[in-house]
């Protein structure tokens, strides 16, 4: 049996990595789930799975906790340093999908454990790319990605041989305004913008789909996990996100993976990796899928992508400063505080106005990410609708 561990084990990814290891009970064992307050799921989840520990980031929640699971053999905890503790348990296979840079220490706890480790929230690779991947090769752990385009590379990229690749394409659907004008964009509403056409995600995760944000720091982390020139990652717009995304060789081959918009898909390759495991997922029907377009991003009404690839190609601080300003941004326009073509305009500013020294530590990346968010926030005040 593998053990497991699920970092942020009541959201959308959690759920899913929840509901795969519950089909096959014989072959997973839970060590610990965490989460940030959800005492209800969190509670139903560890009884379901009989998981051994189970914690809550707000301790404020742990009395509930404590009583929802009263009478079991799982053990319960809360607060900040639980969650670590957690995440260094030890266990076989980390999920780390805990939103925001509160991931980022119990990220890097489990992978000092030198086992698996999935990611699915993006600030470990993100903000703290290189301080992430050296604790990497230090621990001997093994990173896999569980976001579906950098599975999908994953999954086709020859690591034996990266010279033989001559880029990586990077598919996108494009969010539900892929076809908007500036000017149409300037008033959409967050209902709107936590619409997506494909995808069942959070409301965050929506809109920087939506601001194809998301894709600018897929951008980033793809440059991190794979052996390539960033100028040879290139982004397609595929609004029909069959194509997860795929790599071109030097021979003229191009391999892709293809499956259906469901979550489940990257994460059971994770978790069964190296091997495969069944999934609820029915087979992919490419009679009924009929056609599939393809564009190029236009980065005048989605400057996200500008803003993105200039962050990776400056380096240091910078990718830390686009994540932590466009999450402050992204919760100001949710809040309805700002509009949403200020979502950008607030990250570039702050691009521009804070150049710290490139972070080297765990700590330095922190740091960063705090000073970014009170400039970020002191921005959205400067510009509130």
């Amino acid at each position: 049996m593998r053990s497991v561990t699920i970092l942020g084990a009541t959201g959308s990814v959690g759920t899913s990595t929840l509901d795969l290891i519950e089909r096959e009970p014989d072959r997973y064992r839970v060590r610990a789930l965490t989460a940030n307050c959800d005492v209800a799921k969190l509670a139903a989840a560890a009884r379901r799975t009989e998981a051994e520990l189970a914690v809550v980031a707000d301790e404020k929640c742990l009395p509930e906790l404590r009583a929802a699971l009263a009478g079991t053999a799982t053990r319960v905890a809360g607060g900040r340093a639980a969650v670590i503790e957690a995440a260094a348990s030890g266990a076989d296979w980390t999920m780390g999908a805990i939103v925001g840079c509160a991931g980022l220490e119990p990220a890097m706890a489990a992978i000092a454990q030198g086992g698996t480790v999935v990611l699915a929230n993006k600030e470990p690779l993100v903000s703290a790319g290189e301080v992430v991947l050296e604790a990497a090769a230090r621990a001997g752990a093994t990173l896999l990605p569980a976001d579906s385009e950098h599975n999908a590379i994953y999954q086709c990229f020859d690591f034996a041989r990266p010279e033989r690749v001559r880029r990586i394409v990077l598919t996108a659907s494009g969010g539900p305004f892929r076809t908007w004008t500036t000017e149409e964009m300037r008033w959409v509403t967050p209902e709107q913008a936590v619409a997506h056409p494909n995808w069942s995600m959070g409301a965050k995760i929506s809109v920087d789909s939506a601001t194809m944000m998301n894709k600018g720091l897929e951008l980033i982390e793809a440059a991190r996990l794979f052996p390539i020139p960033s100028d040879r990652i290139e982004i397609v717009l595929h609004p029909q996100s069959v194509i997860h995304s795929a790599v071109d060789y030097v021979d003229g081959s191009m391999l892709a993976q293809l499956g259906p918009s469901d979550m489940r898909v990257p994460i059971a390759h994770c978790l069964a990796w190296p091997d495969r495991m069944s999934t609820p997922m029915a087979p992919l029907d490419l009679v009924a899928l009929g056609r599939m377009d393809f564009a190029a991003p236009d980065p005048a009404r989605f400057p996200a992508l500008r803003l993105a690839r200039a962050a990776l190609e400056a380096g240091g601080a910078a990718p830390a400063i686009l994540n932590a300003a466009n999450e402050i941004a992204v919760a100001a326009f949710l809040g309805g505080r700002i509009g949403f073509l200020e979502i950008a305009a607030i990250v570039e500013d702050v691009l521009h106005r804070y150049d710290p020294a490139p972070p080297e530590t765990l700590d330095a990346v922190i740091a960063i990410d705090a000073e970014t968010r009170v400039l970020a926030a002191e921005r959205v005040e400067d510009c509130i609708v």
